[in-house]
């Protein structure tokens, strides 16, 4: 790669420029009518208004980071700060588009291979700056924000170099990738010996291989493919004490796991340079479809007994009321939507919920997984929608961040938050969660809707997937998201729930990670983050906050 940044995200908000999503006029009225928010549409920042502090990384320090990786591998201009100063969650964007309050790094580098990542370590203990490992960029909780606690300085370690398929098993059905490859090139180079990872969480088109590995990301079908950890094999790391890697072995009684230590790390340890991947042949096709289902409660016990049934789709997503009746008005296809509406009233349902169900594979290999899913959500009072909806989400799977930029320069409070928790647990989670959320935000004057799906489904329980929207409050925004945040993270805690099903923990959930690990589990993990990193240089701030 000449360029390591050439395939990174606008630095003022989420992918790149040509996929924008306008909203449709009845979607500007429903946010003027139910959040109060004007319908002035505000420009992207200029580059030129963003406050930077001056770089502090010492002479010596830059001189022995050079002679790591090449003087074009280590940048401190202006544009590669900023690219690097956040990661894509509201109150980094919050902080992006102000132009204050950014913590930017004092440089970026760029190592080609895990040795010129071992001896970027090596400097930054020595010369005690702080290392912020950096994938796709795409983090919501704060992951990558360069923190230095009390360190002198800080740099962003870019791993966009280290891409491609290292090694390939298919016998095995193992893959070996660089940890800075990304969801399609990953792909890419699996599809071009016909296998496939599967692995497809809302930021594929951006986030890394070593990203998900580092965050224990869940892919929108991880129902059938398995979440991340469910697909590492082994992991290599370079730490500041040196080599972290386990073997790519089906299973081990050698003592308890260093590869689940390593997976959700998020770079305060060390830096995944390598990840060894169960893959498998690639499917001949996908099919999506819809469904209707007379409510949340309804839906949910349908997916319980889908997935309990051994009959779950590879994908399944049942949206709430709430969220149902937002995407049909952010729909670019009103005529369609009314249609279906009146199709649902006719049938009887009032207020649906829509689902949305995916198989994977041939037609043949398919239809009998359909007919079987088919049956149980019937029984449970499903009217199927046909193909046309679930092929419309489909299509705009990885478009909800773009609308989200969108409802931003719109002055909307945009955020997401998730979970997890049993069956039995499930609505009452869904009703606190959501609750906190409204009463947190119109106590300060700013209404919210609060939206909810279900999206990935095991045999014990399911995730929650919160949105949450209300009209910013001028000149307090952060102010106003921590106000919402807590109030659904302490929600969340009450209820025996986990603090992040996905999305990690960063510095927005790190509060809250002794509610769930205890206090003797949060020393455990800062003592193995003592060992291999003595002089506290990795990610300051996020996980062991």
């Amino acid at each position: 790669m000449t360029d390591p940044l050439a395939a990174r995200m606008r630095w003022w908000g989420w992918g790149v420029d040509g996929h924008d999503a306008p909203l449709p006029e009845a979607a500007a009225t429903m946010l003027r009518a139910e959040l109060g928010v004007s319908g002035a549409r505000l420009a992207p920042p200029a580059l030129e208004r963003i406050d930077l502090p001056e770089p502090a990384l010492s002479a010596s320090a830059r001189t022995r980071l050079v002679e790591a990786v090449g003087a074009q591998y280590v940048r401190d201009d202006r544009l590669t700060r900023i690219t690097h100063a956040a990661g894509r969650s509201y109150p980094d964007l919050v902080r992006l588009r102000s132009g204050c309050g950014l913590a930017a790094a004092d440089a970026i580098v760029f190592p080609a291979d895990h040795d010129e990542v071992a001896a970027v370590l090596a400097v930054c203990a020595e010369e005690c700056v702080a290392v912020i490992p950096f994938g796709g960029g795409t983090s919501v909780v704060g992951g990558v924000e360069p923190l230095r606690g009390p360190l002198g300085a800080a740099l962003t370690l870019d791993l966009a170099r280290l891409s491609g398929l290292t090694a390939l098993d298919p016998r095995s059905q193992l893959a070996t990738f660089a940890a800075g490859t990304t969801g399609p090139e990953l792909e890419r180079l699996l599809g071009a010996h016909g296998l496939t990872l599967g692995h497809a969480p809302q930021s594929f088109e951006f986030s890394t291989v070593g990203g998900w590995a580092a965050t224990r990301s869940a892919g929108q079908a991880s129902t059938g493919y398995g979440r991340i950890d469910e697909l590492v094999v082994a992991l290599r790391a370079a730490t500041p004490s040196g080599e972290l890697a386990t073997l790519a072995v089906p299973a081990s009684a050698a003592g308890p796991d260093l590869r689940e230590l390593l997976l959700g790390s998020e770079g305060v340890l060390g830096v995944i340079t390598e990840v060894t991947l169960r893959v498998r042949p690639r499917t001949a096709g996908q099919h999506f479809e819809a469904y209707s289902l007379p409510g949340f409660a309804a839906g949910s016990e349908a997916l319980r007994e889908l997935e309990q049934a051994g009959a779950a789709p590879d994908l399944a997503r049942l949206s709430d009321e709430e969220e149902t009746r937002i995407s049909l008005a952010l729909a670019s296809r009103p005529g369609a939507t009314r249609a279906m509406r009146a199709y649902v009233r006719a049938r009887g349902q009032r207020a649906g919920c829509l689902t949305i169900l995916g198989f994977d594979g041939d037609p043949a290999q398919v239809a009998p997984r359909r007919s079987r899913a088919r049956s149980i959500l019937r029984r449970h009072g499903a009217i199927a929608l046909g193909r046309a909806p679930g092929a419309a989400w489909a299509k705009g799977r990885f478009h909800g961040a773009y609308v989200r930029d969108e409802l931003m320069s719109r002055g909307v409070l945009v955020d997401t938050l998730e979970t997890a928790t049993t069956w039995t647990a499930l609505e009452d989670l869904h009703r606190d969660v959501r609750a906190a959320l409204r009463g947190a935000l119109a106590r300060r004057g700013t209404p919210a809707v609060v939206m909810c799906h279900v999206s990935h489904l095991y045999p014990t329980g399911a995730s929650l997937y919160f949105t949450c929207l209300a009209r910013q409050q001028a000149g307090a925004e952060l102010e106003q998201w921590q106000a919402a945040k807590a109030a659904a993270s302490d929600a969340i805690t009450r209820a025996g729930a986990t603090i992040s099903h996905h999305h990690a923990v960063g510095t927005d959930h790190a509060t809250w990670l002794a509610g769930e690990v205890g206090d003797v589990g949060l020393a455990a993990l800062r003592a193995v983050k003592a060992r291999v990193d003595p002089a506290g240089v990795m990610n300051p701030g996020k996980l062991l906050a």
